[in-house]
């Protein structure tokens, strides 16, 4: 794993790494719950030995909604609650397929993309995605 900068918060750490392409999660040394949203202490047992770690970057979808927008605007695109392998669940956007082909149970994979120095998490259908 990539050295995170020990000398900031662990939002700041976060937004380091994605801003250099890598998506990081924590994990506590105590109860080994995984954690996604980056925290100080572990919302799980009350910690604070928690690392970054590498996901495996596999999910399922939770739950998806459509964004209706004028094609103008950039059209309709998709809000996505996703399942980590790992456990924690985070919200972002399943983006290659049309909003309408994205489904509670579709397997996804994140990557970070990175616009303007600032990186988000994003996926991709994988295989066709049913589980």
């Amino acid at each position: 794993m990539t050295e995170l900068h020990k000398d900031t918060g662990v939002f700041a750490q976060h937004q380091a790494a994605l801003a250099e392409g890598q998506f990081f999660i924590q994990k506590c040394g105590d109860c080994a719950q995984h954690i996604y949203f980056p925290r100080e202490i572990c919302p799980h047992c009350g910690s604070d030995a928690l690392s970054w770690v590498a996901p495996s970057g596999q999910g399922t979808v939770y739950a998806v909604t459509t964004v209706r927008r004028k094609a103008a605007d950039g059209g309709d695109y998709n809000v996505s609650l996703i399942d980590l392998d790992e456990g924690p669940r985070l919200m972002s956007r399943v983006e290659q397929l049309q909003p309408d082909a994205i489904h509670i149970g579709l397997r996804v994979r994140a990557r970070v993309v990175v616009t303007e120095g600032q990186g988000r998490v994003v996926f991709d259908a994988i295989d066709g995605g049913a589980v």
